[in-house]
């Protein structure tokens, strides 16, 4: 999740005055997404599957 200004292979959603930006073939590869708000940011959870060796961070295929 990331600042960006729209793009013309984007979809742009607008919920609750927030503007959600995502790339439209990502948004095929994770639909649904879904934006959690909490006490201290944010929780992004999606289908997509990474295939990580470890579990603690986001890498694909490596460790940190």
């Amino acid at each position: 999740m990331a600042l960006d200004e729209s793009k013309n292979t984007d979809t742009v959603y607008d919920v609750d005055g927030f503007k959600y930006v995502v790339d439209t073939e990502f948004l095929k590869q994770a639909a649904p997404i879904k934006v959690d708000y909490l006490e201290y940011g944010f929780k992004v959870t999606s289908n997509l599957q990474l295939e990580s060796a470890c579990g603690s961070c986001s890498t694909s295929g490596k460790c940190c």
